[in-house]
């Protein structure tokens, strides 16, 4: 199953574009030996019209059931325990569904609701569906 990431930063007229969280984020996953060989990076589409615009670049992965999909979850998870300010990642599978992720919501987990978080993660993932309340 080939999911894209695609990494946004609320309000972000300020710092780094979401270019660069994309590389970073990609460098991010890379330092994982099971992730590395899945992880593709290429252009955005373009933006509908009438739109501002996408972000600069997507990441692919092909997931296979089981721990890859666990790895990119767990991953996906502590890469936005951190970084500074707010950032969403956003993972839209091959059917549409949607699941994201903001640093709003994971900053402050412990590591026990890391975990869980990232098990919710995977599990949404592999059945192709936000988790069951909606975080």
């Amino acid at each position: 199953m080939k999911a894209t990431l695609a990494v946004s930063s609320p309000g972000s007229g300020h710092g780094p574009g979401p270019g660069s969280a994309v590389n970073d984020l990609r460098r991010w996953l890379q330092r994982h030996p099971e992730l590395r060989a899945h992880v593709r990076q290429e252009p955005a589409p373009e933006p509908a019209p009438g739109t501002m615009g996408a972000a600069s670049e997507l990441l692919t992965l092909v997931l296979a059931p089981g721990g890859v999909t666990v790895a990119l979850s767990a991953a996906v998870v502590a890469w936005l325990q951190n970084r500074r300010g707010n950032q969403t990642v956003t993972i839209t599978l091959p059917d549409g569904a949607q699941v994201t992720v903001t640093t709003e919501n994971v900053r402050d987990l412990n590591a026990r609701d890391s975990g869980e978080l990232a098990q919710r993660l995977a599990e949404a993932l592999r059945q192709g569906r936000p988790p069951a309340d909606g975080s």
